[in-house]
Formats: structure tokens, C-alpha cells, sequence
């Protein structure tokens, strides 16, 4: 089973999210890290003067880069930037948007979770695209994945293992709207919230995360006890997708696991020391409705 580290989804300071990478690549126990902004591209100036190096420096570690496209694409440079990141032979892309995958078909890719990939027949058409490996959306039970992963033998599946799973994205910045603030004129207020900004219900409840444009669950997605299950499910890949806690530690807590070195309740006792005062849920794996 590998691991892969999906694209930072909050704003980060532009510091920070090159020393994260940096980190990533020098101690990390993963074999592929997705680097690209996904989530709006108005934050792509801060991080584009540090990509060269980040991605120099995961190379040389010896992890698999893969550059991820916008998951919504609304604006004409949006557009411009997705067909000039397709036309980039020198990594694989990780398409997450159905426009990004017309400027790759044909030629080998990965499709992202934010692309709607439910079933079987959508599996194998994305595979006849090239598609290398699918990251299933996070909101699929088991009995899917493993159906999806029966049809396609010839794709990696991967199954977004830990982090917030994303729900939904807008062109509507919900940010910029809590602050009474234009979306061009945000003042990159999403940089205040490195972990989203919870949401809670009028029972006073926290159920959902924003970011920006995006909504996220507010529990964090955690399948570290379910792997022997994702294994025989015929998953290839889990994703780890960073949060404002130590990456370091979670992936290494993943690799133990699958490694047969720690067991997953020891595992999940690991995880929630790692990131406390979160609770964690496999609600969508399972079928069931997370824990408040």
C-alpha cells in the first residue's frame, strides 16, 4: 500500500508552506506528494516563486511529484494556467477538473477527488483517458471502492485516508463574504484560519469547515483502522491530505500500520495525540453518521 500527501488546501503562509514541503521531502515516509494550489487561484502568486525549489527538493528525496489542477475553473487566466499546466511533460498531473482532463487525454495523468468519480462505468472511461491512478471522491462506502477497483485493474486506486474531506467548492468566497469583503478585494482573509474556519449549527455544533471558496467537513476523515478492509477492497493507494499538525507523524503512524509494525487501535491513539480536540470519523467509509 502507498501513501500519498495531497495538495495543501488552506492558505498558508508562503514561508510555512515551503518549509512543510520541505519537511515532507527530507522526513516524510510517503511515495508521492501533490503540490499545486487547488482551491483559488488568487493565492498562486504567493506560493509560485517557492514551487521550483519544493519540487526540486521532493525529486531529489525520491517522492513521486504530482501538480494538481484547480478543482473549479471560472476565469479565462484559470483557464490559460490549466491548459499550460497539461501541456507540462515534466511531471504527472493531477487533474481536478473534468476541463483539465480534455487537455490530457490520451497521455498518462491522475484523476483527482474533486472530479465526481461514483462508478464503475465513470472509472474505466476516466482510465481510457489515461488515467493512471483515480483518488476516489472521499464520500464513497467501501462496497463502491471495492466495485470501482474490481472494473479497473488496470488503475491504482486511492481513497482519501486522513484530513477533512472536501465537499464542495463555489465561486462564492465565503471568506471574503463573513468579513464584508469582496471576493476580489478579500485581502486574503482565508490566511487567518490555517486550519478553515469552523462552522457551527445552531445547536452549536461544529459540522462543516470553510476555506475560502471551499467547504470541508469539520471531522477529520481518519481510515487508519480500516486498512486491512481497504486492502482486501483492492485499494493501491491512501491519501493523507495535510492539516495545521504534524504530517511527519501521520504519515509514519500510516506506514507502521501498514507495515504490520503498530496496530490500528494503537494507530488511532497515535493520530488523535498528533491532532487533538478533532474528532474523527469514518462515517463515509462505513456508511454512517459521523460522532458530533
Amino acid at each position: 500500500m502507498k501513501l500519498t500527501l495531497g495538495p495543501i488546501l488552506f492558505n498558508w503562509e508562503p514561508d510555512v508552506w515551503r518549509d512543510f514541503y520541505f519537511r515532507i521531502a527530507d522526513e516524510a515516509a510517503v511515495d508521492a506528494v501533490a503540490v499545486g494550489e487547488v482551491v483559488c487561484s488568487k493565492r498562486m502568486p504567493f506560493f509560485d516563486v517557492h514551487l521550483p525549489a519544493v519540487v526540486e527538493r521532493l525529486t531529489a528525496a525520491g517522492k513521486q511529484v504530482l501538480m494538481s489542477s484547480l478543482a473549479l475553473i471560472t476565469l479565462e487566466r484559470e483557464r490559460r494556467h490549466t491548459e499550460e499546466l497539461a501541456r507540462d511533460h515534466s511531471f504527472l498531473v493531477e487533474a481536478n477538473d473534468i476541463s483539465c482532463i480534455a487537455h490530457l487525454a490520451g497521455r498518462p495523468h491522475v484523476t483527482g477527488p474533486f472530479v465526481n468519480v461514483y462508478n464503475e462505468g465513470t472509472a474505466r472511461w476516466f482510465a481510457a483517458q489515461g488515467a493512471r491512478r483515480i483518488c476516489l471522491p472521499p464520500e464513497l462506502p467501501l462496497e463502491s471502492i471495492a466495485a470501482v477497483a474490481a472494473a479497473t485493474p488496470q488503475v491504482e486506486i486511492e481513497v482519501f485516508a486522513f484530513g477533512r474531506a472536501p465537499l464542495a467548492i463555489s465561486a462564492r468566497c465565503y471568506h471574503a463574504r463573513l468579513h464584508k469583503l469582496s471576493k476580489d478585494n478579500c485581502r486574503f482573509v482565508c490566511a487567518g484560519d490555517a486550519d478553515g474556519l469552523p462552522v457551527d449549527t445552531l445547536d452549536d455544533e461544529r459540522f462543516l469547515v470553510i476555506n475560502g471558496v471551499q467547504t470541508l467537513a469539520y471531522a477529520c476523515t481518519n481510515l487508519i483502522a480500516d486498512t486491512d478492509d481497504l486492502v482486501k477492497a483492492g485499494v493501491a493507494s491512501l491519501r493523507l491530505s495535510p492539516q495545521h499538525c504534524d504530517m511527519v507523524a501521520v504519515a509514519r503512524t500510516f506506514r507502521d500500520v501498514l507495515d504490520g509494525r503498530v496496530v490500528p487501535e494503537e494507530g488511532m491513539r497515535r493520530l488523535n495525540a498528533i491532532y487533538p480536540n478533532v474528532s474523527s470519523t469514518n462515517g463515509f467509509l462505513r456508511g454512517r453518521p459521523a460522532a458530533p
